[in-house]
């Protein structure tokens, strides 16, 4: 059974996307069989696999209201092992329909429960808001990724985020653990990052939450997507694609000391 991960942040530029696409393309790499659900109507991570997003016959809006099964909406990259259940604008209306239907916080649950089996790693890519679709990818998920970019204002956004997370687990009783944080858009150059990574230690000293990977402020990174590939696929050279293997690589070790 394969584990449900929604990569979430309420902030906008945080890098969730960008680690969404080269974390699920580092694993497939890997061998490991993932998925990419595009929960997002902007659906950038769509086109960063160089998927034209105004010409697809079927996306995640059509298998949430129950036109097509989640199988037929789900199809393959031109990446091994890397499937991607692909959005467009047309799910900006999906919180609507959601909101119509009783039990409405099960439903993105209920339809990607025909998919999840069939990989080991399902990633869902969220918008940067706490709306009905991200309550919904909650819900439907095993555990929650968090990417927190290298700025002040995001340390802010740290506590308001684990609280909402707690709050669909004590409200909906769907338990959502965190399965870590990772700090993006990394400058080692300034003294704000080395500042602001060191509040995230201090802040989780307590906890396994902050992933030791750290992935970095990278021009290649930031190229990728408007080539339509990921970081690997673009520069597998690059420091950005090193940083995510090595991202997926911490990940894989951790899911084997707890024994899954």
């Amino acid at each position: 059974m394969g584990e449900v991960i929604a990569v979430m942040n309420q902030k906008g530029g945080c890098g969730k996307t960008t680690t969404t696409v080269n974390l699920a393309t580092s694993l497939a790499v890997m061998g490991k069989a993932v998925l990419v659900v595009d929960l997002d109507p902007q659906a950038n991570a769509t086109t960063s696999f160089g998927i034209n997003k105004t010409e697809l016959e079927h996306t995640i809006y059509d298998a949430i209201i129950g036109e097509i099964s989640v199988k037929k909406a789900t199809i393959p990259t031109f990446i091994k092992n890397l499937f991607i259940i692909p959005s467009n604008i047309t799910l900006s209306g999906a919180g609507v329909e959601l909101n119509k239907k009783e039990n409405y916080h099960i439903i993105i649950k209920n339809t990607l429960k025909d998919v999840v089996p069939l990989f080991d790693y399902i990633f869902i890519d969220l918008p940067p808001s706490l709306g009905v679709i991200t309550v919904n990818a909650l819900v439907a998920s095993d555990s929650v990724l968090i990417p927190i970019q290298a700025e002040y204002y995001a340390l802010e956004g740290v506590a308001d985020l684990i609280n909402t997370i707690k709050l669909v687990e004590t409200r909906l009783r769907s338990p959502t653990p965190i399965k870590g944080i990772v700090l993006t858009l990394y400058d080692k150059r300034t003294r704000l990052s080395k500042d602001i990574h060191r509040e995230l230690k201090n802040f989780f000293k307590y906890t396994d939450y902050l992933l030791k990977t750290i992935i970095p402020r990278n021009v290649r990174l930031a190229e990728a997507p408007s080539f339509g590939k990921p970081c690997l696929i673009y520069d597998p050279e690059s420091i950005g694609t090193k940083a995510y293997l090595k991202l997926a690589k911490e990940i894989l070790e951790k899911d084997n000391e707890k024994g899954k």
